[in-house]
């Protein structure tokens, strides 16, 4: 990760209604704030962190203009100057709720009152929810214990921790098999776990994970992580045999996937039954006023997808605005 310089608190920020008001600060959130600033709105971005699970990821190959790659830390850290360059104001707080205020479910201007953790208030006249998807939990026995003590979600945070030390990946996806081959490569002895026969990942990276020579085993999935302060075994079980049996390892790096982190919206109606944010070809949900970019829409997880859905979501918060000023000066 990269310093948050220039992150602000918030405080000086709550006595304004701003013409978008953009959570989540990913690929998704960085592009809508790109937009909507060069539009001429006045923009704030509220997010926990920079960069989002972009930022978490060691190597990045298949963002266009960056042939030979480019860490997803990086990647995040030049979206985020060349936002602060337009001169949008970042806040860092955790959003809580969101409130719609008068005409939300009708035509017409509105206003949003957003709350956050640190007990803030920002006022919107449009919303745009990036806030992505955090990585799915195996939740087995053992995972939150040792969270933190060999458990990890990022094996570019916590990889270099494990040199020398046998890990377990769990996962079958382009993440998982892009971790493991980052594992291997500073040191640490990896195995791979994954619960279907065959992976899922694109065909360049299972080229690259079988040239590699790390160990897969398939069909298989971790029922229990063991430890005392630390993790020290994963137990395993065939989902084929049937049979079941322990694995000496001193770290577990998940990634099963994501899941939407739309708690602080689903008063709203605007989730399906997943807890994504359906929304149609301009990026809006089902309240007028409220857009939804990136992975939380539920679509293909690509850093390319999320900065094309910022960038329409921001287009319709302006022709929304320019709408009801038209109806406001009539």
């Amino acid at each position: 990760m990269f310093s948050l310089g220039g992150f602000s608190r918030g405080g000086e920020y709550e006595n304004k209604t701003w013409d978008v008001l953009i959570i989540g600060a990913g690929p998704a959130g960085f592009t809508a704030a790109i937009y909507a600033a060069r539009y001429g709105l006045e923009t704030l971005i509220i997010s926990k962190d920079l960069g989002g699970n972009m930022a978490l990821t060691d190597l990045i190959e298949n963002y266009p203009g960056f042939p030979e790659g480019i860490s997803g830390s990086e990647l995040a850290r030049r979206m985020y100057e060349q936002v602060k360059k337009l001169g949008v104001d970042v806040v860092f707080d955790e959003v809580e709720r969101i409130e719609p205020a008068g005409c939300a479910y009708y035509e017409g201007p509105c206003k949003f009152t957003v709350k956050t953790k640190n007990g803030r208030e920002y006022k919107g006249r449009t919303i745009i929810i990036a806030v992505g998807a955090a990585p799915r939990k195996l939740n087995v026995p053992g995972e939150e214990e040792f969270t933190g003590r060999g458990v990890s979600y990022c094996a570019t945070c916590d990889g270099p921790l494990f040199k020398g030390k046998k890990v377990v990946v769990v996962g079958g996806g382009n993440t998982a098999l892009q971790e493991a081959l980052y594992l291997k490569s500073i040191g640490v002895d990896v195995t791979l776990i994954h619960r279907r026969d065959t992976f899922r990942a694109d065909k360049v990276l299972q080229d690259r994970f079988k040239e590699s020579g790390i160990p897969a085993i398939f069909n298989t999935v971790v029922t229990e992580i063991k430890g005392t302060s630390k993790v020290e075994a994963v137990k395993l079980k065939n989902l084929v045999t049937g049979e079941e049996w322990e694995m000496k390892v001193d770290g577990v790096f998940i990634f099963a996937g994501y899941e939407p982190k739309t708690d602080f919206v689903k008063h709203l109606g605007i989730t399906d039954e997943y807890g994504y944010i359906p929304v149609d070809m301009h990026m809006r949900t089902k309240i007028p006023g409220i857009f939804a970019a990136g992975d939380i829409t539920n679509v293909f997880k690509q850093i390319a997808v999320a900065i094309g859905q910022g960038a329409i979501a921001a287009n319709s918060a302006k022709e929304l605005l320019d709408e009801w000023n038209s109806k406001v000066a009539e």
